[in-house]
């Protein structure tokens, strides 16, 4: 995904936690626009153009739960429809109730992973705005590698690849079903391998991807000829 071209709103009174939102999000790859209150939260809404808005429900003076209960009725404001995840003390279970039936699109309780923040605003800017990812999806049984992130996932979990894995699967993703030699590899991997460190860098990939490495479903062997993708 193209994360440059989406913008978030980041709305907490903490300064502290507002800052390493901000501060992380922009080194995953957004643009991000803060406020410290609701009233602040709405000029910004009026002046910059958001993609998402990130809200603590519980904020002194107007909560984040009274803006988004007036911001979802205000049907006159372009942003009205705006995708927004609140995030939520540990223990709100009942201000997260009320936060969604206000209209946040989901939550995340403080404190919370990094990464699942990550994947919680990835699924809402892909579930709005669906002209925006150019990418597919390509199922490998549990596993699912999406072209657009170049990113391969096991459930909501990341699996993590080097370069040279990432990009061989890349190379396999866009021409599955297509039996692709070692030398044809090394090629498009552009750089100097030889045909004997492309099957060790095949042996590594298939342990990712693969329930069985040993006895592969997906990344096949075609004798004497070389390697192949077969999605599901």
């Amino acid at each position: 995904m193209a994360e440059r071209s989406f913008t978030l709103l980041v709305v907490d009174d903490d300064r502290r936690l507002r800052d390493l939102l901000e501060k992380y999000l922009m080194e995953q790859g957004f643009w991000v626009v803060t406020a410290q209150s609701a009233e602040e939260a709405r000029m910004r809404l009026g002046t910059e153009n958001i993609d998402l808005m990130i809200l603590d429900l519980m904020m002194p003076g107007e909560s984040g739960l009274a803006f988004i209960q007036k911001w979802r009725t205000d049907h006159s404001h372009p942003k009205s429809n705006l995708p927004v995840l609140m995030l939520t003390a540990l223990g709100e279970v009942e201000h997260r109730i009320e936060g969604l039936e206000a209209g946040a699109d989901d939550y995340l309780s403080k404190p919370f992973e990094p990464r699942e923040l990550i994947l919680r605003i990835h699924k809402l800017l892909e579930r709005v705005y669906k002209d925006r990812f150019p990418g597919k999806l390509v199922k490998l049984g549990k596993h699912i590698y999406d072209t657009g992130r170049e990113t391969l996932y096991h459930g909501s979990e990341v699996i993590h690849l080097t370069t040279l894995e990432g990009n061989l699967l890349k190379i396999f993703s866009s021409q599955p079903g297509v039996i692709l030699s070692r030398e044809k590899l090394a090629d498009e991997l552009g750089v100097m391998l030889s045909p004997r460190t492309v099957d060790v860098q095949v042996t590594r990939l298939r342990k990712k991807i693969e329930h069985d490495p040993k006895r592969p479903l997906y990344l096949q062997t075609v004798r004497h000829r070389g390697y192949v993708l077969r999605p599901d």
